[in-house]
């Protein structure tokens, strides 16, 4: 009876996979656009033509991956994988905002994000209780996942509640703002494909540590580039307008 009901499982899936060939096509395509996009844009000279026009791709490429993705999740009844698209899209939007002048429409679509993350984070929590609670529950894994993706989304709403209080983001809460959200955008896209997707390498290249490595690296630069900021707002070696404007 066990063989049975894990062939009738692989046969269903195999359909919603058959039914969402073009979904998922595209999800992969933009997928692979965003993370190329993302570390072009992380690792390029900020400021400059290839870091903008490449930020301009990984979000355009994001946002598309995170909707398919979402789809998918939806037909596949996925709720991590569900809440991280949603995360993913809702944090480089609200990033690339921060760079926008602040403007009565930008304001009323702060509002808007607000809600949205704040959404986002009571969903992926609750989430993540029941996968706790539900004895039946594929286990830990997908309750840590949710756990951490709706405290990062309850974070991201607080600090969309003092942007709104502040009428806009300036100095050195702007650059953070900015750096943070797109790079936790990308590292949810670099670990949903590299640690996430194990299975699509070959064989010689599953060692933890080689595919947590672009993982890694993601959220170590995004610490060193904060820090960064604050040194040298700190030291007083660069006035912050030639930050944003480097960064931006």
């Amino acid at each position: 009876m066990h063989l049975l009901a894990t062939a009738s499982d692989m046969i269903d899936r195999a359909e919603v996979l058959a039914r969402l060939r073009v979904p998922l096509v595209v999800h992969i395509t933009a997928g692979a656009l965003g993370l190329i996009s993302g570390y072009v844009a992380l690792y390029a000279a900020k400021g400059g033509t290839v870091h903008r026009k490449g930020g301009m791709v990984f979000v355009y490429a994001m946002v598309t991956m995170a909707v398919f993705g979402a789809v998918i999740a939806l037909a596949e009844g996925e709720r991590a994988t569900l809440i991280a698209a949603c995360l993913a899209a809702y944090l480089v939007i609200t990033g690339l905002s921060t760079l926008r002048p602040a403007t009565v429409q930008s304001w009323r679509f702060d509002a808007g994000a607000l809600l949205v993350g704040f959404a986002i984070a009571v969903a992926s929590l609750a989430f993540a209780r029941g996968a706790l609670l539900n004895p039946t529950s594929s286990g830990s894994p997908d309750a840590v996942g949710l756990g951490v993706f709706g405290t990062v989304a309850l974070l991201a709403s607080i600090g969309d509640v003092r942007r709104l209080r502040a009428h806009g983001s300036r100095g050195i809460p702007r650059l953070r703002r900015h750096l943070w959200r797109m790079s936790f955008g990308l590292f949810i896209a670099a670990f949903s494909f590299f640690l996430g997707q194990a299975q699509v390498f070959p064989t010689f290249m599953r060692i933890p540590a080689l595919l947590a490595l672009p993982v890694v690296l993601v959220l170590g630069t995004m610490v060193y580039w904060l820090w960064r900021v604050r040194k040298r707002l700190a030291s007083g070696a660069v006035h912050v307008k030639s930050l944003e404007h480097s960064l931006g």
